[in-house]
């Protein structure tokens, strides 16, 4: 099992430089085809006094916007260089969100950003939560000031259920790499004997795919999972951290599981994520 496609999502606003190079990276490591892949939607008329206001229906307009997005094509493909086979650039005027989820079918792996502070414009803004739990593939969520990424210590957070085993498999092709796998469990004192057989399985697990793991528990203290799990990952020298993305939509609005915002607020590693 290996990644056959990646494609890294450029936001509209701000050159995520980083973000792109490393997926360059990894597609060159994984063999991979790279997508880069932007989009914005159009804004809709609002009404003012009783009165509706269009923003943005010429044409003129609407072709302006696609030539900003031609424009991060071309600022993409000078990043992952020119002479570069099997790169793909793509666009499109939808809501970023609705786009994404629907160009994760061509793609074994998603690269996005972290979640960011503030009030977002939907219509030009990424919402990394929300798009996490529709795409029906894994995403490497990179963290602001990361460069590269080598996943030479890769961290896999244990948690018995759905989510967390098909991070596990869906990241396979790096654990595969990784120099140092760590299956970790954040438990009370009560379930450490529990959370040792469960995380044992897991290793016993990967070992059948050929990987190297080792087992440890942490033991639950005042402070939150992800904290526990992201002190350790930077203690351990990790690099990346595995772990279910965990949430759901309620009445149109997308609600996230503690872990999962917390890490998406603010891990300092990347992340792969699998809903």
């Amino acid at each position: 099992m290996s990644y056959a496609a990646l494609l890294v999502y450029v936001d509209v606003d701000g050159l995520p430089e980083q973000r792109v190079r490393i997926a360059s990276e990894l597609a060159a490591k994984f063999d991979a085809a790279l997508i880069g892949f932007s989009a914005r939607a159009v804004p809709p008329p609002f009404v003012a006094e009783e009165a509706i206001i269009e923003l943005t229906t010429e044409a003129a307009d609407i072709k302006q916007m696609r030539k900003a997005l031609a424009k991060r094509g071309d600022w993409f493909r000078r990043i992952v260089g020119t002479d570069r086979q099997d790169v793909e650039w793509r666009t499109t005027l939808d809501l970023p969100c609705d786009a994404l989820a629907r160009e994760a079918r061509c793609a074994d792996l998603l690269i996005i950003g972290q979640q960011t502070e503030g009030r977002h414009d939907h219509h030009r803004t990424l919402d990394p939560g929300e798009v996490l739990l529709r795409l029906g593939r894994p995403a490497l969520v990179v963290a602001p000031g990361v460069a590269s990424l080598r996943a030479e210590h890769v961290v896999v957070a244990w948690k018995d259920t759905r989510e967390a085993r098909r991070a596990v498999l869906d990241a396979v092709p790096f654990l595969r790499a990784a120099k140092r796998v760590s299956v970790v469990e954040v438990c009370s004192r009560d379930e450490e004997r529990n959370a040792v057989a469960r995380i044992g399985d897991v290793v016993r697990y990967l070992s059948r795919h050929r990987i190297t793991a080792e087992s440890r528990p942490i033991l639950h203290r005042d402070r939150s999972d992800a904290d526990h799990l992201l002190q350790f990952a930077l203690d351990e020298d990790a690099d990346l951290l595995v772990a279910g993305a965990y949430g759901h939509s309620r009445l149109g609005e997308w609600i996230y599981g503690g872990m999962t915002r917390d890490i998406l607020a603010s891990s300092p590693l990347c992340c792969l994520m699998s809903h």
